[in-house]
């Protein structure tokens, strides 16, 4: 078994590159790391191009026997411990983390077939991006519509946050999301969006061919579509604050879509 020892080697020049937004777009490829999101990317069939394993992490509880079977069945690459700590994006890690192809662009299409489809205005924070592609993996939706001002999707912190959300949703990039609101529209589609500018609740329409905006944490939903929503609505709060973080409120959005669709005899 052959193990790189130096962090000068080519292969581990390429993978700390993918820590950088561009070189991942450049390669179409971005980085995983634990074993419980490989354990998932193994399961969902993510496109694996290169497994990476810390020498010493092999045969310890971290990285378990029956999981050690499946991505031999990998392009496997190991590393010393030394190597592995440049490479690696946490603090604590466990000496496992892969190279996954990113999804091919013609995927980057709207299905029009959900009931409900989440558009993320310029959400900048990647905790936030990453916890509302959990949410919207949690309630059965398969995409998720983010503007070109949005964080990147297959950033580490990102992917982290999703806890596998990322090999099950769909990401629709669009480079303008007022041209791709129009043609939301044109499939029947409503567009919703919040504001505390309004007596309308969450709990007072209904979910069904809605396009919910959630819009960025400093701002909000941009101007002009806050203008042209068909439906605005708000989140009722008692206490003084005044707004909730923007994964909080797109989980409160997404489970009154849920509670509907429960009342109507929907139990999945």
């Amino acid at each position: 078994m052959q193990i790189i020892t130096s962090k000068d080697n080519e292969f581990i020049k390429h993978v700390k590159k993918l820590k950088d937004k561009k070189h991942r777009d450049i390669n179409n490829e971005y980085l995983i790391e634990g074993v419980k999101i490989i354990q998932e990317a193994i399961q969902e069939k993510a496109k694996i191009k290169q497994i990476i394993i810390c020498e010493e992490a092999e045969g310890t509880s971290a990285i378990s026997k029956e999981l050690m079977y499946e991505i031999a069945k990998y392009e496997c690459i190991y590393v010393s411990q030394k190597v592995f700590n440049t490479i690696t994006g946490v603090a604590n890690p466990q000496g496992i983390l892969a190279v996954i192809e990113k999804p091919k662009k013609e995927t980057n299409l709207v299905n029009y077939d959900e009931d409900v489809i989440v558009v993320l205005d310029d959400i900048q924070d990647p905790g936030n991006l990453g916890t509302i592609l959990r949410t919207v993996d949690s309630i059965g939706l398969k995409q998720i519509v983010v503007s070109k001002g949005t964080a990147d999707a297959y950033n580490p912190k990102v992917v982290r946050s999703t806890m596998g959300a990322i090999f099950r949703v769909n990401i629709v990039e669009t480079e303008d999301l007022e041209k791709e609101l129009k043609e939301m529209k044109k499939h029947k589609y409503k567009i919703v969006v919040t504001t505390p500018n309004t007596s309308k609740t969450i709990y007072e329409i209904e979910y069904k061919k809605k396009v919910i905006i959630i819009g960025n944490e400093a701002n909000g939903v941009e101007g002009q579509i806050m203008n042209n929503a068909d439906e605005k609505v708000k989140i009722p709060m008692k206490g003084k604050t005044e707004s909730l973080n923007a994964s909080v409120a797109t989980g409160v959005i997404l489970y009154e879509y849920v509670r509907q669709n429960i009342k109507k005899g929907d139990k999945k």
